[in-house]
């Protein structure tokens, strides 16, 4: 995490450089440019990752509990179990960080035809909840 903090402070450091947007807010910038935090970006790299997954197009397909209707993620009950350090670094894995973001999208998004199809519904979703979600890092906000 310490390393996307970096690079996300160079990012910011960066756009401030840009003239006329310089003394703009982060956020703001970022909006400008139609750049995303790079914690957004791993966040959305996880969904489509779940997505292909869920498709079977991804060897990781059975590394997540998918619900008997399909459209749900389950998390693992044994991580709630057992040493603090364990549950605090598990919560860092692919598969359980995913859990929240994946549950919270509309089915028609997880209900895609295509990884295209899921990226233009998952951008639609974004553009859709950015002004409700206030901060405009909507999925940081759904978790």
């Amino acid at each position: 995490w310490n390393l996307i903090l970096s690079l996300e402070s160079v990012q910011r450091r960066f756009t401030r450089l840009i003239d006329e947007i310089g003394t703009l807010p982060y956020s703001q910038r970022l909006e400008i440019l139609n750049l995303t935090t790079l914690a957004e970006r791993r966040d959305r790299g996880d969904l489509i990752e779940t997505f292909k997954a869920i498709m079977g197009e991804s060897c990781i397909g059975n590394m997540l509990n998918v619900s008997r209707s399909g459209l749900k993620l389950v998390s693992d009950s044994r991580i709630s179990k057992g040493n603090v350090k364990v549950q605090n670094l598990s919560k860092k894995f692919f598969t359980n960080r995913v859990v929240g973001f994946w549950n919270k999208l509309p089915n028609e998004v997880k209900l895609s035809k295509s990884v295209n199809d899921f990226k233009v519904g998952l951008e639609e979703f974004k553009q859709k909840n950015k002004n409700s979600m206030g901060n405009g890092n909507f999925l940081g906000s759904i978790r």
